[in-house]
Order: C-alpha cells, then structure tokens, then sequence
C-alpha cells in the first residue's frame, strides 16, 4: 500500500505540471464579463458616466433543475451501474464490483475538487486547461458558470458537482471490463492515472469554451476559437458525453481486457449473470438516472433539455425493441440480459446527440443502436478475443461510436434536428452534413487513440508497481472473500 499511496501522489504531481505547462489564453468558461453601455447623449454639457450593467444572476429554477440532475445523475453511479454490473458477474465476486464503483466514485469526486475541474474547465491550452482553480480556489457562493444562452448563468459550484459526477461514472464504467480479477488496488491506481491523462484533457478539448457572451462579432467568435478546446474547435458535437464518457471509457476497457487477461476457465466453464433481477433494477435506475445526464447537460431548464429529455426516453424504448427482436430472431429467445443491454446501447448512443437531433432522429439512433450493439457483444466480440467481462467496449465504445457519428446527420435541421447555432448572428446557422461528419470523425478518433495510448501505459505502470491480478486461487476463491473478507449471499 505504500506504494500505491507513492505512485498517487507522483500522479497528482504530474498532473499538476501538466497544467502549468498550459499557456493562459483566456479567463475561465466560469467567468463572464460585464460591458458598459455607452457614455449620455453628446447633447449635454458634461456626460454623466453611465451605470455599469448588472452581472446576470442565476436563476432559481435552472439551479434547482441542476440540482435534481445532479443527484440523478449520482443515481446512475450508485446504486445504478453497480447494481447492473453486480448482477451481471458470478455470485462470489459480487460485493467486489459494487465495491469498486462505490470507491472509484468516492476517489474521483474528490480528485475532482482538487485538481480536476480546474485542468478540464479552467482556461488554459487546447488540450488542458490551467491551474488557476486548483483546490477550487476563488470559487465562492457568488461564482457563476456560463451556460449555451447568452445573459444565462447557472452557479458555479453547481456546475462543479454536475460535472464530478461525469467524471466519476466514466471511470465507474470501465471496470466492468476487467471485472471478477483484477486487484482493487490496481483497479484505484489505474483509476487515478486514467483521471488524469485521459478524462481531464478529452473533457477539455470537447467541452471548454469561453462562453456565449464572449461572442459578439467575428473576430471575438475566432479569439473563443482560439482559446476553446481542441475538439470543440473543430466544431465537434458531443452534448452529453459521447466521446468523453462513453467512447473514452469503452476502449479503456478493452485495452484492459486485453492487458489483464481472461478470466480463469473463460470458454470452459459457465459464467453466466448470477442475478437478472439485480441487472434489471440496475439497468431501470440508469435509464432513471440519464435523464439528469442528457437533460442536465443543457445547464438550463429550456426548451432544449425537454427535448434531450424526450429523446432519451424514445431513443432508449427504440434500442430495447431493437437488440429484443434482433435477438429473438437470431436465438428464437427475447431474454431479459437482452432488453436491458438494448436499453444501456440506446442511452449511450442518444447521449452526443440529445440535445442536436429532433425525436424521429432519436428513435432511429436508438433502432440503429440496439441492433449494432447485439453484434458488438456477440460477433465483434469474438472477432476481437478479448474477455471484456461485462460488454464495456460493444455496449459503450460502440454505442458512444454510433451516437457521435449519426449526430452529424440528424443534427441537420432537414432531418429534425437543431442545426448549430451561430452565435455571431444569434440564430441557427448554415449547415453542412459532411463538413459535420468529417468534425464527428475528429472527436471519435481522438477520443479511441487517446484514450487507448493513455490506458495502455497507464496499465503497464500498474502492473509494474502493484501488478494487475489477484492469484489464480484467489479468484478461483471469489474475490468478495479473498480482497473484502465479506460475503454478497449467506446461504
């Protein structure tokens, strides 16, 4: 443990260089700047100074609507994805995953307030920002964040919470990947180091950006530009975390998968979901939960969250129908495993593109979805040889795929969707579906060879410092007894 606790604090160092390495462009998206009105009337005498225009406030409606979507958000985390998760694996490594969940998001929601929210939102590079919040300093009561309207402002400690909770789910997800074998130090260390070099910088690079009222002409919208993210530059749409949660996290997993090996007697003896039920409940919470995800990802409570609110139920109802007939057809079965996996596919894919597309584009993401990820979990699976336990890379890395590419075509206001906004002109702009795609294609790529470079080293120096598996009669054991020294069932 001494060296788990040495190689922490090493990371968090590093983390904090790599922010000073960031150069200062502009102020935070946090931070909104107020302009004078002109001076009186040339007419008279002596022109009074004019009073200065009053920084817009939060308003109580949009902060108690982030607030629910924050705590559904937490929803998803615990009990949500581990109560799905821990029915999905065998009876006697149950407690370990709901374990690992709970910790990883206990872990992640403090690194968060201490050096995370800073190098994701502060301002800073194209691919980090600064340090100028870490320890969340200056950030008071009175801090505001600004949101996609211009004169809008939600609080920032609000935002703050909202956003720690993204980070703790994303690293949440990945360990279903490795679930049943690997040890629950190695699962925090990696954790950690992921964090950092993969969550933070994609976080940044898709979502940081000075803020509405920072554009007012041309050349302001090109100095935003300059100072925004590398993804959101490039004019990448990712509304709710496709490419930052979804695809990030799912190609994590299969680099673990990979990296810390099959399971003993995978292919040979049954490793079936030792309760459905649980799975089911857990799968039911998610869908609960994603509606303060996708909704609360607005920031405002508008006309756009009820329709990331809309698309997340429509888009989700599709994916179930389609992975249960799909199945059904191919295995002459429709199973519970099957709809509730449909259900998880349809929310991952929905999640770019809620706030962009209208709700017949929603329900044919979601159709899109349920089916591709049935192959995902099953043929491309086969194809790729890797023991992903719990389906984190067919389910969220090929869903996350799906969704962020398809928001390029159904965003397009001739299939229903937003089209983008131009906030030089304040309306919708003129919309190009292959200049979008081509945008779509940057994130996705970015997101699958950064968060693979990162997870790959980050594994190689886990196992180097602590190693990756539990032994092989330890696992054969169970790891609720062998790493907790508790039992899930007393039979």
């Amino acid at each position: 443990m001494r060296k788990l606790f040495a190689t922490l604090m090493v990371v968090c160092g590093l983390a904090a260089s790599t922010g000073l390495l960031a150069e200062e462009k502009a102020a935070p998206a946090a931070t909104l700047a107020a302009t004078a009105p002109a001076a009186a009337a040339a007419a008279a005498p002596a022109p009074a100074e004019a009073a200065p225009v009053a920084a817009p406030v939060p308003n109580k409606g949009d902060t108690a609507w982030m607030t629910v979507a924050t705590v559904l958000v937490i929803l998803m985390t615990i009990p949500g994805l581990a109560m799905f998760y821990g029915g999905l694996v065998r009876a006697k490594n149950m407690l370990s995953v709901l374990m690992q969940v709970f910790v990883i998001f206990s872990m992640i929601s403090v690194l968060w307030a201490i050096y995370g929210y800073t190098l994701a939102f502060g301002g800073g590079g194209a691919i980090y920002g600064g340090l100028d919040k870490l320890f969340l300093k200056g950030v008071t009561v009175e801090s505001v964040a600004a949101t996609f309207s211009k004169g809008v402002v939600i609080s920032e400690l609000t935002f703050i919470a909202f956003q720690a909770t993204f980070a703790a789910i994303t690293c949440a997800l990945i360990v279903g990947a490795f679930a049943e074998r690997m040890k629950f130090s190695a699962v925090l260390l990696f954790s950690v180091i992921w964090f950092t070099f993969a969550y933070l910088p994609m976080a940044h690079m898709v979502w940081y950006w000075d803020g509405p009222d920072a554009i007012t002409d041309a050349a302001s919208l090109e100095a935003v530009t300059a100072a925004a993210g590398w993804l959101w530059a490039k004019g990448a749409l990712d509304f709710a975390g496709g490419t930052v949660v979804h695809i990030n996290a799912g190609v994590a997993g299969l680099v673990g998968a990979y990296l810390v090996g099959k399971r003993v007697g995978y292919g040979k003896e049954s490793m079936a979901p030792h309760s459905l039920t649980t799975t089911m409940i857990g799968a039911s919470l998610l869908w609960v939960g994603w509606f303060g995800f996708n909704a609360g990802s607005n920031l405002e409570a508008t006309g756009t969250a009820a329709l990331a609110f809309l698309n997340t139920l429509v888009a989700t109802g599709a994916a179930t129908l389609s992975w249960t007939l799909a199945e059904w057809l191919l295995k002459g079965k429709p199973s519970m495993l099957g709809s509730a996996s449909g259900a998880v596919a349809g929310l991952v894919a929905i999640t770019p593109a809620c706030g962009f597309v209208g709700p017949m584009g929603a329900i044919v993401i979601g159709l899109v979805a349920g089916a591709v990820c049935l192959w995902g979990v099953n043929g491309l699976k086969k194809l790729l040889g890797a023991d992903d336990a719990l389906d984190v890379f067919g389910v969220h890395g090929v869903g996350g795929i799906i969704g962020a590419i398809l928001t390029g075509v159904f965003v397009s206001p001739d299939l229903g969707g937003t089209g983008v906004y131009d906030y030089v002109a304040n309306k919708v702009g003129e919309f190009s579906m292959g200049t979008q795609i081509v945008s779509q294609l940057w994130g996705v790529g970015t997101a699958i060879v950064w968060s693979g470079v990162v997870s790959f080293i980050a594994f190689k120096i886990v196992d180097v410092v602590i190693g990756l598996r539990v032994p092989e009669e330890e696992e054969r054991e169970g790891l609720d007894i062998t790493s907790h020294g508790e039992s899930a069932y007393h039979y």
